[in-house]
């Protein structure tokens, strides 16, 4: 490409350099730099792309959380909800572990697009069921979703690891499960709001409504996100992917995966825990403990709680003056601390508790917040519940993302984290709608988030290195050094001149 000698020359504090000379960016619109509250970013940046994608889980598994913190997917019966994720989680579990594969053929937008329809019909299945108890509809919605989230969440976990560069994982992570988890703070102010005066009953009809609407404008949200291909970071490089996928590559890719790093497979039983305690807090906890217009608040507070421990864990993750291989073992030493202090004083609350033959039986003798301090405990401990999983979550990611830099790699570990994820999920919603007792779903719970914690030692303390370099992803690709790195000068005002 000629160099145009026209082009207005950035000043100082308007361009950032490297060793060669200014960012280097391809010509097009989506390359055209804007200037947001005093720094520059593209349509095709990583920023931009990730904040998208936060906005669509904002708007489909950010409502079907809202809908879900309440407990029984807004019903007072929660039995049909574990029925219903039950069947949702295995399938899950069984589409997420080749999601990885289905990403890296048909592309991260596709599917993420195609994964977001499946919480319409799933919140419709429960609109339908407040109605007629349409138990077949419930069971459908909960393996479509299934198919669906599992495409979703491998694609969402591919682009939040494998885009952002490595000092800035941390923040991009919690970025997005702030806006993810805002989306249920908003969703669950939607039942509060219609619900203030409901001590004892389903919520009504405008929820679910709502929810319908928001999910599906989600979904198509998707289709406006630009191909992973196309996405160029500040440094002018681009994202590791395969060149020309097939089944057969992708599928071989998923092996090798495992095979050429098998260190990740001490994060299973991690991976495994990282859901199990939903039935738990939301069905039990939750939806057996407390009136109607308490779960929606509880609700509202427990992803509220999330957004906090986003923003303090993941900013606290990119502390650059400590060396990366340092914060994870710093990490590791939090999680356990927060497992045990939160957990035991769970056990604390839970105890004092009834059993399940007992609970909600007596509209009278659940919590409300006009109950002043007896609600103010339970209340605290689902609000500390909240914070834990964002944290544990966050740090999974950011491990996971500290492995490698590469799409192709990275969509095939979302996927594995995925499948075992929703596996364990799928037991526990099974166990729940067995009406295992809610002391030995509490027991269980903490037991495993305990056992993967000490499986994954290893890994973080070993295998975490201070950087990854780009030899190192290119391994697991057919692409070379000239086809993740963009050449030509493009000015920081965002003309299109190269």
């Amino acid at each position: 490409m000629e160099e145009n000698k026209s082009a207005p020359s950035p000043t100082p504090q308007e361009e950032l350099h490297y060793a060669d000379g200014p960012i280097p960016r391809p010509n097009g619109w989506m390359y055209k730099g804007i200037r947001i509250f005093g720094h520059e970013t593209w349509y095709a940046s990583p920023k931009v792309q990730l904040l998208m994608v936060s906005f669509v889980c904002f708007l489909c598994p950010g409502m079907f959380n809202a809908l879900g913190g309440m407990g029984g997917m807004g019903l007072t019966d929660p039995s049909a909800a574990a029925k219903a994720n039950t069947v949702l989680y295995a399938i899950f579990a069984a589409v997420a572990f080749v999601a990885g594969t289905i990403a890296n053929v048909i592309g991260l937008r596709i599917t993420l697009a195609i994964g977001g329809l499946g919480y319409t019909v799933y919140i419709a299945a429960f609109f339908s069921y407040a109605h007629n108890q349409n138990v077949p509809f419930v069971y459908f919605a909960g393996a479509f979703l299934g198919l669906c989230a599992g495409l979703l969440w491998t694609a969402q976990g591919a682009i939040m690891m494998s885009y952002p560069e490595e000092e800035n994982k941390g923040r991009y992570i919690s970025w997005f499960w702030m806006i993810f988890n805002f989306g249920a703070v908003i969703g669950s102010l939607i039942p509060l709001g219609q619900n203030v005066q409901n001590i004892d009953a389903n919520v009504n009809d405008g929820t679910y409504s709502a929810f319908l609407i928001l999910t599906f404008i989600g979904a198509m949200m998707s289709l406006v996100l630009v191909n992973a291909k196309a996405v160029v970071r500040r440094d002018g490089s681009k994202v590791i992917l395969m060149k020309n996928p097939t089944w057969k590559s992708e599928f071989k890719g998923l092996w090798e995966c495992v095979k050429l790093d098998p260190w990740v497979i001490a994060l299973f039983p991690m991976f495994f825990s990282s859901n199990t305690f939903y039935p738990y807090q939301q069905n039990e906890f939750n939806g057996l403990y407390f009136s109607t217009r308490t779960r929606a608040l509880n609700s509202v507070l427990y992803w509220l709680a999330q957004i906090i421990g986003a923003l303090l864990f993941g900013y606290a993750m990119d502390f650059t003056k400590i060396r990366r291989s340092v914060r994870a073992k710093a990490a590791y030493v939090a999680i356990v601390v927060l497992t045990f202090g939160i957990w035991g004083g769970g056990w604390a609350a839970q105890k004092v508790e009834p059993d399940r033959a007992h609970a909600g039986e007596n509209a009278e003798h659940l919590h409300d917040w006009a109950d002043g301090k007896s609600f103010i405990g339970p209340m605290f401990m689902y609000f500390f519940y909240g914070f834990f999983d964002a944290v544990y979550q966050i740090a999974i990611y950011w491990f996971m993302g500290s492995l490698s830099n590469s799409g192709r790699k990275t969509a095939n570990y979302a996927g594995l984290y995925k499948a075992f994820q929703s596996a364990g999920a799928a037991v526990f919603w099974d166990l729940d709608a067995r009406a295992t007792p809610i002391n030995t779903m509490f027991g269980a719970t903490w037991g495993l988030i305990a056992f993967g914690i000490v499986c994954a030692f290893p890994v973080i303390w070993f295998r975490i290195q201070d950087t990854v370099s780009v030899e190192e992803d290119l391994k697991f690709s057919d692409e070379t050094i000239e086809d993740v790195t963009v050449t030509g000068v493009v000015d920081t005002k965002g003309a299109d001149h190269v």
